[in-house]
């Protein structure tokens, strides 16, 4: 597959930029706690689902405090149509009980420090910290990986080296890259049947031909 040119990232860098500068996440959230609870639980499940799941779960658990204290059985029943909810349930009601043992029950803004919470990788770390903070980061999903592969933005294998990858590339406006990136890949640069007639980078795709029917 080709690569995309200097020239031709710093086009792609500016129209992602033009069009999604006000891009935030779809997930519902009111605090810093609701955002992590929500953006873990999202892994391998669509906001949609989450955003549905989330409201009674935050009005049993409304903060750390109630959540670490939480039986088990009790956080699955609310989550269990949500993909992998069993390991999600542990992890949450784990996270909570060092978010209240170490960090006084307040969520750590950093990305080292979220990441000591259970089931917080650095792709969620990252997420947390560009949608609440609009940290100069880059995370990737499915979605990410996807449009950066297609528009010759990276050939790595593995989501954290394309991250590393698309940060060497991008170096600004990182955060309103992934939120326009997740986006892009939902709707328009999808898996499977991608809307390529409604396409405003179809010039720098890669891939297109193998779309053709």
């Amino acid at each position: 597959m080709k690569k995309a040119t200097k020239v031709e990232i710093q086009e792609i860098h500016q129209l992602f930029i033009d069009r999604y500068s006000d891009a935030v996440t779809e997930l519902t959230y009111k605090n810093a706690y609701e955002l992590v609870v929500a953006v873990a639980l999202s892994a391998q499940c669509t906001d949609k689902r989450v955003n549905i799941l989330t409201p009674p779960l935050f009005a049993k658990y409304p903060s750390p405090a109630e959540l670490a204290n939480a039986e088990l059985d009790d956080v699955k029943s609310f989550i269990n149509s949500c993909s992998f909810f069993n390991n999600k349930a542990k992890n949450i009601i784990a996270m909570a009980q060092r978010v209240v043992e170490h960090y006084g029950g307040e969520i750590p803004m950093n990305e080292k420090d979220l990441q000591t919470l259970a089931g917080v990788g650095q792709k969620t770390a990252n997420v947390v910290m560009i949608e609440y903070t609009g940290a100069n980061l880059m995370a990737v999903d499915t979605h990410v990986f996807r449009v950066a592969h297609r528009l010759g933005l990276s050939d790595d294998k593995t989501a954290i080296k394309t991250e590393a990858t698309l940060v060497k590339k991008f170096k600004n406006n990182l955060h309103a890259l992934h939120q326009g990136m997740v986006l892009f890949g939902r709707y328009i640069c999808k898996a499977k049947n991608p809307d390529c007639d409604n396409c405003f980078l179809t010039q720098y795709c890669k891939t297109k031909e193998t779309f053709k029917v």
